[in-house]
C-alpha cells in the first residue's frame, strides 16, 4: 500500500461529508435491552457490512489515527465504557475537506457512525475500564481468504503527522 502525500496539515472543526452518525436506541422490556446494530434499510447499498468483529481497547489507548483506501467502517460505540472519535476529511474532491470531527460515544452516548473510505479516523478509550468497539466494515479485512494487503494506511507511527486528538 502506498503511503499518500497528505494534502492537508490544519484542519477546522465541523462535520465531514459522508460521516454518517446515528444514535442508538434500546428497547426494553423485563427481560432486559436489545439494540439494533445496523439495518440494510438504512445504509446505502455500497456501505453494507461484509464482515464484523468486536474488538477491547485499554483505558487511554488510542487506535489510529489510519485510513483505508477501499474500505467503509461501521463503527458502533455502546458500552462499556466511552470513546473520543475523531474523522478528518483529507479526500480531495470532498466539499468537506479540511474539517475534523470529533465525537463522543459509547455508554453514555451509544452511537452507529458510518466512516467512508479516504476519512482518517481513531479514536481513545476515555473511560477508566476496558471499552468495547464493534465495527461491521464493508470490505473483507486482507480480502477474501485473507489472501490481499490491508487496506490501510496508518499514521500513528509517523511523528510528524497532522491529525491531532488534542
Amino acid at each position: 500500500m502506498q503511503e499518500p502525500a497528505l494534502p492537508v496539515t490544519e484542519f477546522e472543526d465541523g462535520t465531514i461529508e459522508g460521516v454518517i452518525v446515528w444514535p442508538l436506541k434500546a428497547i426494553c422490556d423485563q427481560r432486559g435491552w436489545l439494540v439494533e446494530l445496523y439495518r440494510s434499510d438504512e445504509l446505502p447499498a455500497d456501505n453494507l457490512p461484509a464482515m464484523a468483529y468486536l474488538s477491547e481497547t485499554l483505558p487511554g489507548v488510542l487506535r489510529g489515527p489510519h485510513e483505508h483506501e477501499d474500505q467503509d467502517d461501521l463503527f458502533l460505540f455502546v458500552g462499556p465504557g466511552d470513546f473520543e472519535l475523531f474523522c478528518w476529511d483529507i479526500r480531495p474532491e470532498s466539499r468537506t475537506r479540511g474539517k475534523r470531527q470529533r465525537l463522543v460515544a459509547g455508554a453514555s452516548h451509544p452511537l452507529r457512525v458510518l466512516v467512508p473510505k479516504g476519512v482518517v479516523h481513531a479514536y481513545r478509550n476515555i473511560s477508566s475500564s476496558p471499552g468495547w468497539v464493534f465495527n461491521a466494515p464493508n470490505r473483507l479485512y486482507r480480502g477474501r481468504n485473507r489472501s490481499e494487503p490491508v487496506d490501510e494506511i496508518r499514521y500513528e507511527q509517523s511523528p510528524d503527522h497532522p491529525f491531532r486528538t488534542e
